[in-house]
């Protein structure tokens, strides 16, 4: 599952969970793409639920739309990641070091209240 919703003029929450195929992949980049569209200095939460690995085809979309995502990435200033699994977080926050314009703070799925927080500041 990969779920994009806009929360707002500058928001924007996903949900992901499960094992993503080429498909879903690809719908849910596209999603991202257009519930992003016109922000500028965004915020975004997102979840991850029960992580799994994506098909070989899903990792493909991923990396032949890396312009794109890049497009998009650059709409936003904060990201929160919620996630479970301690290495989902840590990665996540490496991720952010790498992303000139994009600070990524991981928190605990039962710290949701504090992600909200840290993305209104």
């Amino acid at each position: 599952m990969f779920q994009v919703m806009r929360i707002g003029e500058n928001r924007v929450d996903v949900n992901f969970a499960g094992k993503l195929d080429s498909s879903e992949m690809r719908t849910g980049i596209e999603q991202l793409a257009q519930q992003s569209e016109g922000i500028a200095h965004g915020r975004m939460l997102y979840r991850v639920g029960e992580f799994k690995m994506p098909t070989l085809g899903a990792m493909a979309v991923e990396v032949s739309q890396i312009p794109q995502l890049f497009k998009v990435v650059r709409r936003f200033d904060r990201m929160a990641v919620v996630a479970d699994k301690e290495w989902v977080r840590k990665v996540s926050e490496v991720e952010g070091a790498l992303i000139p314009g994009l600070t990524i703070k991981a928190f605990g799925s039962q710290q949701t209240a504090e992600a909200e927080a840290w993305l209104q500041r």
